[in-house]
């Protein structure tokens, strides 16, 4: 079998420095599949499992090929490379992936994402960007109000193109890609062709090759699945605790956005320091907690849906549905955030009497087969996969309302004294207490 490297494959040599510099000394399969023809311009549709390194695998063909002698002077407002993402946390991740590589060819990047103000992306955006890295949504605000325009765009990549179509973002990305120059080069990376990904690639794809590193559906060879049947609700709580307390990264999966904040807030409180990542979060609070999880400082991350895409951490080893999804699809993106880049990893769908049935289909639909284990949070399996339990950590105290000082606050100190007045006669409590965090239970 011929051993291949990036500088092998046709990579150039200051980003083979760049990613030696970074660890990666050997390329994934997805990587030696495409590169030889990403590089050499052609199309490409790329299918690959979540963790396969596809990130990488666009990243080097536009910074490669951005960056060859002769390339165009910068300009405002007209980008050379346009990556789009389906969630504002995949794009930043790719940003994260893209960034070294275009610093050392000396390329400017950015990102484009919703939540936040655009005056920072509109200023960026003028004063000239080679690559950018976007949401559908915000680009095309941006785009109508003349802030950026696609038509010296030379290398497009969509990235994760099923779950665009999920969110219903197609006809949003069917608009961007018909903005972009039809002799351009398209990469096109997806786990599926279905639900209109295919209509995509006939329009917009030429004469493209076609890279399909593992089966479709396929879940990661390195990733063990456990079905854990438990009694009921007390008997699922307490192993929700037990799952949770282990040392390394952990996901737990809820399906609605108010159950997520309220275990990350409960196990906080227990001593498993945990945050939460939902839709209902700003984007700053969603950055926060994210950073929290990725650099180690909080081990334990809870997630509805909508952000099991968008967190690609490495050192995922478990990760815990809670709630099971809906649906297959859902399933497999979510145990995705495990078993990622090479590494081993545990996925353990938690399952009440009333769910086995459902659960049983769904993962029949995910060619996932697996049996079922009655367990309890004392169970040898349950220990088996926590390993060592962390410490407990003492929760932070709840802090209380800051007295007003000088006369710039009076007006907000003395509304703060009025609201403590209410509460001693037994009026509604302050917003600002009710928001804080109960005092920690004793022990474990």
């Amino acid at each position: 079998m011929t051993s291949h490297t990036f500088g092998t494959l046709g990579v150039p040599a200051p980003l083979v420095t760049a990613l030696l510099r970074d660890g990666k000394e050997t390329p994934f399969p997805i990587q030696i599949d495409t590169l030889p023809d990403t590089l050499a311009g052609r199309d490409v549709l790329g299918r690959g499992k979540t963790g396969s390194g596809k990130t990488l695998a666009f990243s080097i063909p536009m910074v490669a090929r951005l960056s060859a002698v002769g390339a165009p002077a910068r300009r405002p407002g007209r980008p050379r490379g346009l990556i789009l993402a389906p969630t504002r946390e995949l794009a930043t991740q790719i940003a994260a992936t893209l960034n070294p590589l275009a610093a050392e060819m000396r390329l400017r990047t950015m990102v484009i994402f919703g939540g936040v103000s655009q005056n920072r992306q509109v200023s960026d955006l003028r004063n000239g960007v080679d690559i950018v890295v976007a949401t559908p949504g915000r680009l095309e605000d941006l785009m109508k109000q003349g802030h950026i325009h696609l038509d010296a765009v030379e290398i497009t990549v969509l990235d994760e193109a099923d779950h665009m179509a999920d969110l219903g973002f197609l006809p949003g990305v069917t608009r961007i890609l018909t903005a972009t120059p039809g002799n351009g080069q398209r990469l096109l990376f997806s786990a599926t062709l279905d639900n209109g990904v295919n209509k995509l690639v006939s329009r917009f794809l030429t004469n493209e090759v076609l890279h399909s590193v593992d089966e479709e559906h396929s879940p990661v060879a390195a990733m063990t699945h456990h079905v854990f049947e438990v009694d009921g609700v007390d008997a699922k709580n307490a192993l929700i605790d037990t799952l949770a307390s282990g040392t390394g990264r952990r996901i737990l999966f809820m399906r609605t956005k108010h159950h997520a904040k309220k275990l990350a807030k409960k196990l906080t409180e227990s001593g498993i320091p945990a945050v939460d990542l939902h839709g209902n979060l700003s984007q700053p609070q969603r950055d926060r907690n994210l950073a929290a999880f990725s650099t180690g400082a909080v081990r334990v991350l809870v997630a509805t849906d909508v952000a099991a895409r968008g967190v690609h951490v490495d050192d995922v080893e478990l990760v815990i549905h809670v709630d099971p999804p809906a649906e297959h699809k859902a399933y497999l993106h979510r145990s995705g955030r495990t078993a990622r880049a090479g590494s081993a990893g545990d996925v353990v769908t938690i399952c009440l009497p009333t769910q086995r049935g459902d659960l049983a289909a769904l993962l029949r639909k995910a060619s996932i087969t697996v049996t079922p284990e009655r367990v309890t949070a004392a169970s040898p399996a349950v220990a088996a996969l926590v390993g060592a339990v962390a410490e407990y950590v003492k929760p932070a105290p709840r802090v209380a309302p800051q007295q007003g000082g000088g006369s710039s606050n009076g007006a907000n100190a003395q509304r703060k004294r009025a609201r403590r007045s209410n509460v001693e006669r037994g009026g509604a409590q302050p917003r600002q207490e009710r928001s804080g965090q109960r005092p920690a239970r004793q022990g474990r």
